[in-house]
């Protein structure tokens, strides 16, 4: 990103006071890092899949701009929010094809594509969702740490940034996160095929 991380915090605050040649100024420093996400996250999916990282960016600014009286606080919040949203746009579009299909909407993403010595796991875009919201239902700052760092991509660190957290707490939640919705998703597949 070509603006520093006060640079681009300076803008946000801007951006939520009214600013509109701050929201101007912001979009191409933004732009590319979040293209950057969204490409990582359809990686993760189906080779058939509709949405293109462009495209997913375009909706993702769409629902960013709704958001202009946040008070940002800083790059990390501005990122983690971004995050949230993208997940969004993705479930909202798994359920739109799994409607228009008829057949349940599968959407093929991989869990831990990062994690050396494991082979990557799949699991429904939907059932993750689902197993998400329960996560945060048990432990609402463990669902955001996988929401950050898998739908955002935001590093430990940048993770620990957004939640106010050590990285050596991100790094420990995570595995516990990660752990817990590997269970969750398998027991929930189980269940699916009669297994």
């Amino acid at each position: 990103m070509d603006g520093t991380p006060e640079d681009l915090t300076a803008l946000l605050r801007a951006w939520s006071a009214g600013d509109r040649a701050a929201e101007e100024k912001l979009l191409p420093l933004v732009y590319e890092e979040l293209r950057k996400q969204a490409a990582r996250q359809l990686r993760r999916e189906r080779a058939e899949h509709t949405l293109r990282p462009t495209a997913v960016v375009h909706e993702l600014y769409l629902r960013l701009a709704g958001q202009h009286r946040t008070a940002w606080a800083n790059r990390a919040q501005f990122f983690a929010v971004a995050a949230q949203l993208m997940r969004r746009v993705l479930v909202d579009h798994a359920r739109e094809r799994g409607a228009a299909k008829r057949a349940g909407g599968w959407q093929r993403v991989v869990l831990d594509e990062d994690m050396p010595g494991t082979a990557p796991r799949e699991a429904d875009l939907l059932a993750l969702d689902e197993a998400l919201a329960e996560l945060g239902e048990l432990d609402p700052r463990r669902a955001r740490m996988v929401e950050l760092r898998y739908f955002g991509g935001l590093t430990l660190d940048e993770t620990a940034e957004a939640l106010a957290v050590s990285p050596a707490t991100v790094s420990r939640e995570w595995q516990l996160a990660r752990a817990w919705l590997h269970r969750r998703l398998a027991r929930g597949a189980a269940a699916t095929t009669g297994g």
